[in-house]
């Protein structure tokens, strides 16, 4: 089961920017201030192109954040648990819509020196494609749009080269924002026009790139290395690449998906994670209260309260025996956090009104106060968040794992300041929720006491320990889009303290997806595969069930 997205109208946005560009000068003269046709052409492929990468990035997100449970997994049987039909859209948003219209707008936007344009579109390409092969691993590119050649079955190209790809589409759009333009992007939805910042994050693209290839490019480090001692990369809360959502609620709604599933009249839609909020809670990170929202203040079964089989009928069950020797929380959590074990597939009980539900960070809902409220529709931020795409606080785990490799408590400044800038940036989205009692919130000497903690806990740590909190924090840090934590488990293993799925033989750990259903089934050239257990070019650790060691 996934997050059901709501997809932005997309038609009804980019029109919006197409009539924004028209002049209605009645004597026909040419005014040098409007764009002309061709140039309103290329911001509506522009316009389509962002709205299609953000919707593919937020649902990969959730994709990826499920299997590495910083969001609930709903099936018991890894094989089956995501069917080739749940990506078609997604497939779709790539294809025919960013290369479609990136193809498109090539030659007008060449031939209008309208270069920002075309260098924010390959940015997104790229990234686009780099994540369809962190996914599905070999993927069509050269021949993805050769129809007019009478290519009508595109063959994959290989990992390796789709990443070579992407990476010499960045260095083109970093070349592109370079030569100057004749006008800026009618709507530019993450960086108002500010190319310098394009260009980070382009360069901050590639470190991911060489990251994620270390095991099998034994220049990445180096690589990474430079572009870090350029310094011209994504290393401040004010450079962070993200979607900012609205608070529209129909044609269209502009509302963050999580935060429409869950403010609803008939309450929470999604299930929170228990793994991620039993750990946050016994670090006392500071992050709670932003990232969930409690509807009651106990659980059934929990802190001295009766079980109830009608709203949680695991309230009335034994753990399972692979969960008591784990020591893994079973059901439900105590002081209200009412969420889902991994691999919980039992039936949706009435506690749409119970459950707890997604915060402020990111999804703008509500500031978790100790209230206790019902959720409502248009309560807290009205869905005005963000999908987190690439943070800085993030790039400082990006580094504290290069750091690891050789060293890995040479990671440890890395991970204590990707935490100060998560916090902090977290802590801001504590305004958006106007009828938030924000003298609730963390105090500074909390915040402390937590980098204390996971300063401390580090430095007593085992080498295999300091990975495990490094992949714990890096799961807490990235909560919104799970990407890079799925990622980061495939590339190092980490960390080992995940919780199992509730069924002790939920099969092989899923290392890659398969293809979408109407890929595989029109395209003669793709051969679906029966298993999830495919390697991408870049993960050469053992084979599962051997590695990860969580199932």
């Amino acid at each position: 089961m996934k997050n059901s997205l709501k997809k932005i109208g997309l038609g009804i946005l980019s029109a919006m920017t197409f009539v924004a560009c028209e002049t209605t000068d009645l004597d026909l003269t040419d005014n040098p201030n409007a764009l002309i046709p061709s140039q309103a052409d290329v911001n509506f492929y522009t316009t389509a192109i962002q709205l299609n990468y953000v919707n593919f990035v937020e649902s990969m997100g959730v994709t990826g954040g499920q299997i590495t449970r910083q969001e609930v997994f709903f099936d018991r049987n890894y094989l089956n648990a995501y069917a080739p039909i749940a990506f078609d859209g997604e497939w779709d948003d790539v294809y025919r819509g960013i290369l479609t219209n990136l193809k498109a707008m090539r030659p007008v936007a060449q031939e209008n020196e309208l270069f920002n344009h075309l260098g924010v579109a390959e940015v997104l390409a790229a990234d686009a494609m780099i994540t369809l092969v962190d996914y599905f691993g070999p993927v069509p590119f050269t021949e993805a749009l050769a129809a007019e050649e009478g290519v009508f079955n595109p063959a994959p190209d290989s990992g390796e080269e789709v990443y070579a790809a992407a990476l010499e589409m960045l260095n083109t759009a970093i070349a592109n924002f370079n030569k100057g333009a004749t006008a800026e992007l009618a709507s530019d939805f993450f960086y108002g026009n500010d190319y310098d910042n394009w260009i980070k994050l382009a360069n901050t693209l590639k470190m991911k790139i060489y990251l994620q290839t270390r095991l099998v490019n034994p220049s990445a480090v180096s690589e990474f290395n430079a572009i870090v001692t350029s310094g011209n990369y994504i290393d401040e809360t004010s450079e962070d690449f993200e979607f900012r959502w609205g608070n529209n609620e129909n044609q269209p709604d502009t509302r963050h998906p999580r935060y429409a599933d869950d403010y609803t009249p008939t309450g929470a839609g999604n299930y929170q994670s228990n793994w991620l909020m039993n750990l946050m809670q016994t670090t006392n990170d500071p992050r709670l209260q932003y990232y969930f929202y409690r509807q009651t203040s106990v659980v059934p079964g929990q802190d001295g309260a009766e079980p109830n089989e009608e709203t949680i009928d695991c309230s009335l069950e034994t753990a399972p025996q692979h969960y008591l020797d784990g020591d893994f929380t079973f059901c439900a959590l105590s002081n209200g956090y009412w969420g889902r074990d991994h691999g919980d597939d039992s039936g949706i009980p009435p506690d749409g009104f119970f459950r707890t539900a997604i915060g402020v960070y990111p999804a703008a809902g509500n500031f978790d106060d100790g209230r206790f409220d019902d959720v409502q529709q248009g309560g807290g931020g009205q869905g005005a968040g963000i999908t987190p795409i690439m943070l800085a606080s993030w790039v400082d785990l990006m580094q504290a794992e290069m750091a690891a490799i050789s060293n890995p408590a040479a990671a440890k400044p890395f991970l204590i300041s990707a935490l100060e800038k998560s916090i902090a940036k977290v802590q801001s989205f504590g305004a958006l929720d106007a009828s938030a009692d924000l003298d609730t919130a963390p105090t500074d000497a909390q915040v402390d006491a937590f980098t204390a903690l996971i300063d401390g806990s580090f430095d007593a740590a085992s080498d295999s320990e300091k990975w495990d909190i490094i992949g714990e924090q890096l799961i807490v840090t990235t909560f919104g889009n799970g990407t890079s934590a799925f990622n980061f488990y495939r590339r190092t293993g980490f960390p080992t303290t995940l919780q199992p799925n509730r069924e002790p033989n939920p099969g092989s750990v899923i290392r890659s997806l398969r293809y979408p259903a109407n890929a595989a089934n029109n395209n003669s050239s793709i051969e679906q595969r029966q298993n999830v257990t495919f390697q991408v070019f870049w993960d050469n650790n053992p084979a599962s069930p051997a590695f990860p060691i969580a199932n």
